[in-house]
C-alpha cells in the first residue's frame, strides 16, 4: 500500500502517470509512492522552463549551486529553500568533470564515494528520503536487488540515515569483489546484506 511521507505542502509542480490514469499529485506523493498507483512511472506535467537570465547566471556556478538552482523548478514549494540548498551541497560534493572525447564534451559521472554513475542520483535521494522522513513519525524500509552498483550506491546514500532500513540482495558470487566489500562492510546498523544463491533475477 503506498502512502505519503509527511505532510502535504502548498503544490505547485505536479507529476502524472505515464499510463494516463489518475489525479496529478505533487513531489511529495510521487516520491514516496514510487509508483502510480495504475503500475505506471510518474512524470512531471510540463517541463519547468529557465528564461536566458536565468540560464546565463548559471554560467560559473558551483556544481551544488547548478544543482540546487534546477532542483527548485522541480520541487516547487514542497522543500523550503534553506533546506534545499543544504540537500544540493550535501549531495553533490564530489566532481562530476566535463571532458572533452574526440569532437564533443562528456561527463564523467564516477567520482562518487561508490565510483559508480548512480552516486549522482542516489545520494541526492538518500537525503530527500532523511528530509521527508524528519517531518513525521514514519519509518522507511527499502528493499532491493543488485549486479553490483546499484546495491553499493544505494547503501551509501542511506546509510546510518534515521527511520531508514535498506535490505539489499545480491547473487552470491556473481558481483565483483569490491562491489561486495563495498556493500558488505559497511557497519552501519540500519544496513542488511542478503547473499543468495542463484542470479540477479531470482534476487
Amino acid at each position: 500500500t503506498s502512502r505519503t511521507i509527511g505532510p502535504q505542502a502548498s503544490i505547485s509542480t505536479k507529476y502524472v502517470s505515464t499510463r494516463g490514469t489518475g489525479k496529478p499529485v505533487g513531489f511529495f506523493e510521487a516520491f514516496s509512492n514510487g509508483l502510480a498507483p495504475d503500475g505506471g512511472l510518474y512524470f512531471p506535467d510540463q517541463f519547468p522552463r529557465f528564461s536566458e537570465d536565468e540560464l546565463m547566471a548559471l554560467h560559473g556556478a558551483s556544481l551544488p549551486e547548478v544543482a540546487y538552482r534546477v532542483l527548485a523548478k522541480w520541487f516547487g514549494d514542497e522543500i523550503e529553500d534553506d533546506a534545499l540548498r543544504q540537500i544540493a551541497a550535501d549531495a553533490q560534493n564530489f566532481p562530476i568533470p566535463l571532458r572533452p572525447v574526440g569532437g564533443i564534451h562528456v561527463m564523467e559521472l564516477f567520482h562518487g564515494p561508490t565510483l559508480a554513475f548512480k552516486d549522482v542520483a542516489l545520494q541526492l535521494l538518500g537525503r530527500l528520503f532523511e528530509h521527508f522522513l524528519s517531518r513525521s513519525e514514519d519509518h522507511l524500509t527499502i528493499v532491493g536487488a543488485t549486479s553490483g552498483d546499484t546495491g553499493s550506491a544505494a547503501i551509501d546514500a542511506v546509510a546510518g540515515r534515521e527511520r531508514i532500513d535498506v535490505f539489499m540482495l545480491h547473487p552470491e558470487g556473481r558481483v565483483s569483489d569490491v562491489q561486495r566489500r563495498q556493500m558488505t562492510t559497511v557497519l552501519s546498523p540500519n544496513v542488511h546484506n542478503i547473499a543468495i544463491g542463484g542470479s540477479f533475477d531470482d534476487a
